[in-house]
């Protein structure tokens, strides 16, 4: 099973000769330093934001220089990766694109689950999962070996795709299902399966993700002399009215309520009251911002 390798440390120019463990993949993703990273008569110079992979059957050799490196790592059995092993054999030890495409949603959410203190045991099968879904498109990709891919595989990886596209624009208030769809070459029928599997529908998830910014903005004693509807707009949300229906229906109070409760919580020895709601501002026609 997959799981996720904590921040670790290599004494700065010095040669680790790793022992041969179980038949395992290794990746590595580097946030800070170099490494100089060799295997079976592969070698390659690795550096902040670099992506390697590793088969930990096999002897390989890293050298630090330039000061300590960290990252976060990721290793899965090779019986779980459906690519042909002697194809990836030719990845070894080798640079692996994590900036775009399915290297950077590997990447990205490796980082995040390294941060990420609230994750349970109960979370592991679920997450390594996608892990090993993600890690499995990626080295497919990395050797032109897609049709090797169960079909499951590549609906996660396009379903996750598709998450990060909505996320990176979700400050767009055009964003649709159609403008979606486009860009991913895909139908919106298939674009809609792909949210139904996960029981929810495109408009609701994106909904609630511009929430969850719009919540989060609201308790942020920086932004405290930006409206409300100022913020609603940075998200994607065109009409204050909508926001407010949508916001009130998610958090069960008016987002003036919910941001002051927020910032009066902060303050030493203060007892949260909620307040008389004193929003006056004229409404907007009831559009709602994404529609399916």
């Amino acid at each position: 099973m997959a799981h996720e390798v904590p921040r670790d440390e290599l004494p700065a120019d010095a040669q680790a000769h790793p022992a041969v463990r179980p038949e395992l993949y290794h990746f590595s993703f580097i946030q800070e330093g170099n490494l100089q990273v060799s295997q079976s008569r592969q070698e390659a110079a690795h550096s902040a934001e670099g992506l390697y992979v590793v088969d930990t059957s096999r002897p390989f050799d890293c050298l630090a220089f330039g000061g300590p490196p960290g990252g976060v790592g990721l290793e899965i059995p090779k019986a779980l990766i459906p690519v042909p092993h002697d194809r990836i054999d030719r990845l070894l030890a080798r640079p692996i694109p994590a900036r775009e495409g399915v290297g950077a949603l590997l990447t990205g959410f490796l980082t995040r689950l390294a941060a990420d203190r609230s994750l349970r045991p109960s979370d592991g099968p679920r997450l390594g999962t996608v892990l090993i879904d993600l890690a499995a498109a990626l080295l497919a990709q990395a050797v032109e070996a897609d049709d090797a891919l169960p079909p499951e595989t590549h609906r996660h990886t396009l379903a996750l795709r598709v998450q990060s596209f909505i996320l990176r624009n979700l400050s767009d208030p055009e964003l649709s299902p159609a403008t979606i769809a486009a860009a991913h070459h895909i139908s919106v029928g298939h674009l809609h399966r792909l949210f139904r599997a996960r029981d929810t529908t495109v408009s609701a998830w994106i909904r609630q993700q511009r929430l969850d910014r719009v919540r989060r903005d609201l308790t942020d004693p920086s932004l405290l002399t930006v409206r409300i509807h100022e913020l609603a707009a940075r998200w994607g949300f065109a009409h204050p009215a909508a926001f407010s229906r949508a916001f009130r229906a998610a958090y069960g109070m008016p987002p003036s309520d919910y941001r002051h409760l927020a910032l009066v919580s902060r303050a030493p020895g203060a007892t949260p009251r909620r307040p008389v709601r004193t929003d006056t501002r004229p409404s907007a026609p009831p559009t709602a911002p994404v529609t399916s």
